[in-house]
């Protein structure tokens, strides 16, 4: 048995709640046009331990779900942008992994298919016609970033589109050519600027509602985190630092794990509170 298992008859006897709460909080906060969790299950615990603003993994979307996926984007645009009939795809610079390439493949495809003209290019992609995926090539535009009438502006083969659909995290900073143009997700999400500790500090608050809706421990749903805060990590006296504060935390994790009737040892895992890849 698991917390999931244990947890089915409770969360669809609670389902009209949780569809009200979550149907609040939409209102109360912009909801992104996409995004993706990682999630782990310990089997007595589950929770998300990353959240992506920019994701990939389109290409794993099946055939039979992209007609009702190209709606939703559809739907989400339109809404946003109602006059929006382009949308140019910025993609990361990842010319040598096909993966990558195939899910931004797939993403102008649901693109295509919600009705919308799409574009793909980057500043960085100034002589390449095309990028080979993992089912062939994929066409590149020709991006410029210029300034016309004071604004600076994103030009795609003479052309200036209705929207930009960022699929690149921004960890370098801001792109030229965006500052005056719709942009989604909005680049103030990039990790130019954002924090996996923001993030987490948000998502404790929504955690506990649910898990109160629910009447279970939000640590069920949520792994224990703390910030090490001036570290440089080159220096072993920082390394040394950082080992005692995880072993004071891996002391109140083992403390809460037998007070469960846990059987296990805690682990912690050391991440880089920004970037795609800490």
């Amino acid at each position: 048995m698991t917390l999931v298992h244990d947890l089915t008859d409770m969360l669809e006897s609670k389902r009209q709640e949780i569809t009200d709460w979550m149907n609040t909080k939409r209102q109360q906060v912009p909801i992104p046009i996409y995004g993706s969790v990682d999630i782990r299950d310990a089997g007595w615990k589950i929770g998300v331990v990353d959240a992506n603003h920019f994701p990939a993994g389109f290409n794993n979307v099946s055939n039979d779900d992209k007609p009702a996926l190209a709606e939703l984007l559809s739907n989400h645009i339109h809404r946003e942008y109602s006059d929006c009939s382009w949308v140019h795809l910025y993609p990361e610079s990842h010319t040598r992994n096909k993966g990558y390439i195939e899910n931004i493949s797939a993403l102008k495809e649901l693109l295509l298919l919600g009705g919308f003209k799409c574009t793909v290019g980057s500043l960085e992609f100034e002589d390449i016609g095309h990028l080979m995926g993992l089912s062939g090539p994929l066409k590149i535009d020709h991006v410029e970033s210029k300034n016309l009438e004071g604004k600076d502006v994103l030009v795609i083969d003479g052309a200036i589109p209705d929207l930009v659909l960022l699929n690149n995290d921004l960890t370098d900073g801001l792109i030229d050519g965006i500052a005056d143009l719709s942009v989604s997700p909005p680049p103030s999400m990039g990790w130019h600027r954002r924090r996996k500790s923001q993030h987490y500090q948000v998502l404790q608050g929504y955690v506990d509602e649910i898990s109160e809706i629910l009447g279970i421990d939000s640590w069920f749903l949520m792994p224990k985190w703390f910030v090490s805060k001036d570290k440089c990590l080159d220096k072993e006296a920082c390394r040394i630092e950082l080992a005692a504060e995880v072993d004071t935390f891996l002391e109140s994790l083992q403390e809460k794990y037998e007070s469960l009737g846990i059987e296990r040892k805690p682990v912690v895992f050391i991440k880089n509170d920004r970037g795609t890849y800490g």
